[in-house]
């Protein structure tokens, strides 16, 4: 597959209004008092990780290139700037021909993170730099909390698949986007057609408890599912009685049944039962796939029962009581004057109430002990330590306005594999604790 192939449809809608008012009223004052084309370096951190959290999973980042590319101001967002008196003529005309010609770097998509990574530097002019800032945050908070919370309850799997199933629990097109990032996380499969279509992720599915409620009995329902779809079909056995249900889909299905689904009760309990039953009625290969508002912590407590995939919606697309990752969009670092050669001033905020950033422009690496094991986060603005130049997180994203790291889904879903197996292995503990890896600061 090539890049060509993995951009989104040309009829996209423009993103320039994915914003916040105050991007363009610092624009239009900055245009007014000629600082708006001073060379500026921004760049997206998190202070801390969730409550009891070991580890972030950057999520979002392929949508952050569409959406910087779609990032422009066409005539209907302009009457709707003008209409409402939002921003003066001359801010108007400078948008009308706004493009993002600067640099992005940043963490690539499925790596992991810790407190003060710089997971994005954004660098440009002021003007086109601190236009992206509400976007760019919207997607990497709500995609990085998804992928953080797949890749938990992924380890709670163990190799068992497992299956997204949260589209009903939240916005219609953010959870496209969760189904995006759940599938960088470690989710196999997703129920939302919307991000089968747009992103390739396979998708499964076949019938509710209103099926079965549509028909005069259990019988009739399963029937008419096996005659639509065969024998290898997933049959919901929890509607009315699951013993009697089992055993009616085996008798219709035969024992070559694909799978049946438990969506209530003792899951545990269930399980073991119709697992015995099912090998008892000969139908030794019929999976066992269960759903019913699980989280990490269920999936977990399922461990040592024979259950063979778990579909998990609400717990997921909310991030499993993180929805957001407090990420901040912070300039770091601007030019003393115009022009693209003018040199750079490290510039952070001061305040109180623990709300303070560190200057200027920074690299990011991840330093391993002696048996490779990574053992510390290690962030820099001076120069990068020789025993950690092949260490170094940070990749070209964007260069010039052009996008230069589009990449296939699979391609970070298999990186955050590789980045969560490089951790220590208390990293994998869903117990509350601090962040497996220390931030230091060169």
């Amino acid at each position: 597959m090539n890049a060509a192939d993995l951009r989104l449809p040309v009829d996209v809608p423009s993103t320039a209004l994915f914003t916040d008012r105050y991007e363009l009223t610092m624009l239009q004052a900055a245009l007014r008092s000629g600082t708006a084309d001073r060379r500026s370096v921004f760049e997206v951190f998190t202070r801390r990780l969730p409550e009891g959290r070991r580890y972030g999973v950057v999520g979002g980042t392929g949508r952050v290139l569409d959406a910087v590319e779609n990032f422009r101001f066409d005539s209907g967002v302009l009457d709707f700037l003008a209409a409402q008196r939002i921003v003066d003529e001359p801010t108007l005309k400078w948008l009308a021909d706004y493009r993002f010609r600067g640099d992005i770097r940043g963490y690539p998509e499925g790596e992991v993170y810790f407190p003060g990574s710089p997971i994005l530097r954004v660098e440009g002019t002021f003007a086109e730099a601190v236009l992206l800032e509400t976007v760019i945050l919207s997607i990497l908070n709500h995609d990085s909390a998804v992928a953080a919370a797949a890749s938990r309850m992924a380890v709670a799997a163990g190799d068992r698949p497992l299956i997204e199933m949260g589209a009903r629990r939240t916005h219609e097109l953010a959870a496209v986007a969760a189904a995006r990032a759940a599938y960088v996380g470690g989710f196999t499969s997703t129920s939302d057609l919307a991000a089968g279509f747009r992103y390739s992720i396979p998708t499964v599915g076949t019938s509710a408890h209103a099926f079965t409620l549509l028909h005069d009995s259990e019988r009739d329902a399963f029937t008419a599912q096996v005659d639509s779809l065969g024998g290898g079909t997933t049959l919901l056995v929890d509607t009315y009685d699951v013993t009697e249900a089992v055993r009616t889909a085996v008798e219709i299905a035969g024992p070559e049944l694909g799978a049946v689904r438990i969506d209530s009760g003792d899951l545990l309990l269930l399980a073991h039962r119709v697992r015995q039953q099912l090998d008892d009625l000969g139908a030794t290969k019929t999976k066992i796939v269960v759903t019913s508002d699980l989280d990490e912590y269920a999936i977990a407590s399922l461990a040592a029962a024979p259950v063979d995939a778990y579909g998990v919606g609400t717990q997921l697309v909310t991030g499993s009581g993180h929805p957001t990752c407090s990420m901040v969009y912070k300039l770091v670092a601007r030019a003393d004057g115009p022009g693209p050669d003018a040199p750079l001033r490290p510039v952070a905020k001061k305040s109180m109430g623990g709300k303070t950033s560190l200057g200027g422009r920074k690299w990011a690496a991840r330093r391993p002990d002696a048996s490779g094991v990574a053992e510390a986060e290690v962030i820099g603005t001076g120069p990068v330590p020789a025993e950690l130049a092949e260490r170094q997180l940070i990749t070209e994203l964007v260069r010039g306005g052009e996008v230069v790291a589009r990449e296939p889904l699979d391609a970070a879903r298999e990186r955050h594999t590789a980045a969560r197996a490089g951790l220590p292995l208390s990293a994998t503990q869903l117990s509350r604790g601090e962040p497996v890896l220390p931030t230091e600061y060169l």
